[in-house]
């Protein structure tokens, strides 16, 4: 509990040294600084299940930091967090109209399967590197949606839960699974330990059931989604 405490503490205290630096680019490194440690520590001790564990504790402080922040000042949060406007106008409008990306799989099952690809890629050629950055780049356009969206809401804290769907859940835990076990091949060789791939089959096969699992969830339920959402913003 205690490595889970140090690392929550850490990458809150990135956020605010993000928002004192304010430079969007500086932002997913500054976030994914305080994981490594853990992730390539436990990794070495041949605890790849803790790895995840503590990876999710990281994910899920990403998401809350990025809502509140969000929350407390859209405006500025939307500059700092790189592609946060943006998507927050996507959601906001599949959040009135039911209209976008987010219910039709056409439109998002290539995205879905375009990141995960690319994010699998970076994991296994640099040790998770780069795909981290990556993943907190996604969790805080993510979360400023989120935050802005209870901002402007009726009930802002059920709002806030809601629109953090449980598609997108599936999703990022799916995300760590894979992250962390492809991590391991490069993150063995560079650091000097074993390491075999082989041996984390189930874990492998458990993240790419996530991504599949995501999609089925998302296409089932995003449709009727909006309109909870926007019944409790108050649109």
């Amino acid at each position: 509990m205690l490595r889970v405490a140090v690392l929550v503490s850490a990458t809150c205290l990135s956020y605010a040294l993000a928002w004192l630096i304010r430079v969007p680019a500086i932002v997913p490194a500054l976030n994914t600084l305080p994981a490594f440690p853990f992730l390539y520590l436990a990794l070495r001790e041949g605890r790849t299940l803790r790895a995840v564990g503590e990876m999710l504790a990281w994910a899920a402080t990403l998401g809350a930091c990025a809502t509140i922040v969000s929350y407390l000042d859209p405006i500025a949060a939307g500059r700092l967090f790189i592609n946060g406007e943006a998507y927050r106008r996507e959601m906001f409008f599949w959040v009135l109209t039911g209209v976008g990306a987010e219910s039709n799989p056409t439109q998002f099952v290539p995205t879905h399967a375009f990141h995960a690809g690319v994010f699998c890629l970076l994991s296994f050629v640099s040790a998770s590197i780069l795909s981290m950055p990556m993943g907190a780049v996604l969790m805080n356009y993510m979360g400023h949606y989120v935050g802005a969206l209870a901002a402007v809401s009726r009930h802002p804290l059920l709002t806030g839960f809601a629109a953090w769907v449980p598609w997108s859940l599936v999703r990022i835990a799916s995300y760590v699974t894979l992250g962390v076990v492809l991590a391991g091949p490069m993150a063995s060789r560079l650091l000097g330990f074993q390491y075999r791939l082989r041996d984390h089959r189930r874990a492998l096969a458990v993240g790419f059931l996530g991504l599949a699992v995501d999609i089925a969830v998302k296409a089932a339920l995003a449709p009727a989604w909006h309109r909870l959402l926007r019944g409790l913003v108050g649109w």
